[in-house]
């Protein structure tokens, strides 16, 4: 798995992206694991305040927060994040659920 930095980062890589499932994780364990999001500004709408875009065999995944519209929120108190993929997300979900991010967390 490699975090895509923001100046590498390209629309297409993530564009036509969809909801591929979930993770429980604290947002200083994702910068502990993934460093600075990618996108560290919220999107344009504020229906996400920070976004990981990494690469994992091949494909692109998005790791986000969703329509909490308060980064101090999403920052502090937010444990569940969207991963959002153009593929099927199983096997990076399953890579994830593997790093234990969270005790007692899951991965669905």
């Amino acid at each position: 798995m490699k975090k895509v930095e923001e100046k590498d980062y390209k629309f297409e890589m993530t564009n036509g992206s969809s909801l591929g499932g979930y993770i429980r994780a604290t947002y200083s364990k994702l910068v502990e694991l993934l460093g600075p999001p990618t996108l560290p500004n919220p999107s344009g709408d504020e229906k996400v305040q920070k976004e990981w875009v990494v690469e994992f065999e091949g494909d692109y995944f998005t790791i986000y927060d969703w329509k909490t519209y308060n980064v101090d929120m999403t920052i502090n108190e937010l444990d569940i994040w969207h991963i959002g993929s153009k593929v099927p997300a199983n096997r990076f979900l399953d890579y994830l659920n593997s790093l234990n991010l969270e005790e007692g967390g899951y991965i669905s």
